[in-house]
């Protein structure tokens, strides 16, 4: 087990008193709201960053240099992340036991570190720095990095919860398919649909649709050939694009992560209801 409960075991009463004072008993009666606020919040994260990190990679705005998306979208992004931060502790204290006792609120939380720090120590300053990566980023983006995969190791090992680990898979497939060009995105696109109906025929035709003994060591291995996939795609348009017209080949790297980050912390808050 890898819950809070288990790092902090010493907190409990303390956590089972939260939604019984000020602010949590203010806001149970008003969960669902607070809980609108934090999804606005989130996709509008979605959004700037996005924007942010697609001209990093070389797409989306590419009329304008990367210092000018980064100008344009701070406020909004400033924005989201205190609309999530704000908002999450008031639902956490409203319903603290079920985060408590959840693995996926710990993947939750670490790959919200690893967000803010891909994010403000790495993905902005780069901006900043039309596509240039300093040594101080660099630091950032290694912290930010590891914190990523355990946020990632967390997600995989949870049970009932990594199956949402596909949220990050699908993700990366429709990014990687976006940035792709020409004949490269056919050979990607058929790739995947390859992909796609081995699956099918693993899930419908080899084995019974409840023949769960082969099926999970089937799909875990079926995640590993995607990314296998996908990371092949992406580091072709990587090395492809060269620096122009958005950063070298580790800040379009680091955008890559710049997004999924996101992804997977939006992912694992929305399993914790499953765990």
């Amino acid at each position: 087990m890898i819950a809070p409960q288990d790092v902090f075991p010493q907190i409990a009463d303390w956590v089972a008193n939260l939604d019984d004072v000020f602010p949590g008993s203010w806001v149970k009666p008003y969960f669902a709201q607070w809980e609108v606020v934090h999804l606005l919040s989130l996709a509008l994260i979605g959004g700037t960053t996005l924007l942010l990190n697609l001209r990093l990679i070389g797409f989306g705005l590419s009329d304008e240099p990367p210092s000018a998306v980064r100008r344009a979208v701070l406020p909004w992004l400033n924005l989201g992340v205190a609309g999530i931060l704000v908002t999450g502790v008031l639902i956490g204290t409203s319903n603290p036991e079920r985060l408590y006792t959840s693995e996926a609120f710990t993947a939750k939380m670490l790959g919200l570190a690893a967000a803010l720090v891909l994010t403000y120590g790495v993905s902005l300053p780069a901006a900043r720095a039309e596509g240039r990566l300093s040594r101080g980023a660099g630091l950032w983006a290694a912290v930010g990095l590891a914190i990523f995969g355990l946020s990632l190791g967390v997600f995989a090992v949870a049970k009932l919860v990594n199956p949402g680990l596909w949220h990050l898979v699908i993700a990366a497939a429709l990014l990687v398919l976006f940035v792709t060009r020409r004949r490269m995105r056919i050979i990607y696109l058929l790739g995947l649909v390859g992909l796609m109906a081995t699956q099918v025929a693993i899930h419908h035709v080899i084995y019974r649709p409840d023949d769960y003994a082969n099926l999970d060591p089937a799909n875990k291995a079926m995640i590993g050939i995607y990314l296998a996939w996908i990371l092949a795609a992406a580091a072709i348009q990587i090395v492809r694009g060269g620096r122009d017209p958005g950063g070298g080949p580790a800040v379009k790297a680091l955008a890559y992560a710049g997004i999924l980050v996101w992804v997977v912390t939006a992912a694992a808050g929305r399993w914790i209801a499953f765990a």
